[in-house]
């Protein structure tokens, strides 16, 4: 599938040999535009959290090809692949993972040091609603701050891709619908191309496509479908 921003082919994936060898990954094959937001859905085990490592080139693929605008990542040597991953991936995951002894805005500035056209900060800081709480701690804001904390230094590199790994797990329901509200901001006002993995069915129905794994495979690929905001999601 040669079409497309994000572009995967026949993508495998396997743990341990023999008789413990797992299938995690089975030939998916899919592709995203540009400025899209994908949902990508299963259960437990189902392969997802993989899929979102090989596409972060966290680890390697056994088989299969990942491209990403003009880069082939299969093709692409050690240095390349940090290149890659500083100035085109942000990632997002469910625990928020910031460093205690920085405030909110250290959180964010540490990673604007590590792309060559990063995002301005203060507006930044804005766009999240963390202007009011830059120069506190972590322990010192709610969950849902921490989270957009997280968000927002994934964003200061300003990525081509957001990679979301259960970003709203650790939440409650009501800081989830903001934190997907904040999502389609993101989308809308920096263009990033966003896949949010998560368990909740509800949350298709903000994102175009919807991808669904069950046993790693593909099992859903949906391109056309209404698209409904974040803050109107029940779940």
């Amino acid at each position: 599938m040669s079409d497309g921003f994000l572009r995967i082919t026949n993508l495998r994936k396997h743990y341990g040999e023999g008789e413990a060898k797992v299938e995690v990954l089975r030939g998916i094959t899919t592709s995203l535009a540009r400025g899209e937001i994908c949902v990508l859905l299963g259960p437990s085990g189902s392969g997802k959290s993989t899929f979102l490592n090989l596409v972060g080139s966290l680890e390697p693929a056994d088989g299969g090809s990942i491209g990403i605008g003009d880069a082939e990542l299969t093709t692409l040597s050690d240095r390349e692949i940090v290149e890659y991953r500083r100035s085109q991936l942000g990632f997002v995951f469910q625990f928020y993972n910031l460093v205690p002894d920085l405030t909110i805005r250290e959180n964010i500035e540490v990673c604007e040091y590590l792309s060559p056209n990063p995002l301005p900060l203060d507006d930044l800081l804005n766009s999240l609603g963390l202007w009011e709480q830059r120069s506190k701690f972590p322990n010192q804001v709610s969950g849902g701050q921490q989270q957009r904390c997280a968000i927002g230094r994934a964003l200061v590199k300003n990525p081509s891709l957001l990679l979301c790994d259960v970003p709203t797990g650790a939440l409650d329901y009501n800081t989830s619908k903001e934190i997907l509200a904040l999502m389609e901001r993101v989308n809308r006002e920096y263009g990033c191309t966003i896949v949010i993995v998560t368990h909740n069915d509800a949350i298709k129905h903000m994102a175009h496509p919807i991808l669904r794994l069950r046993d790693g495979l593909l099992v859903e690929d949906v391109a056309n479908h209404d698209v409904w905001p974040a803050a109107d999601l029940e779940w």
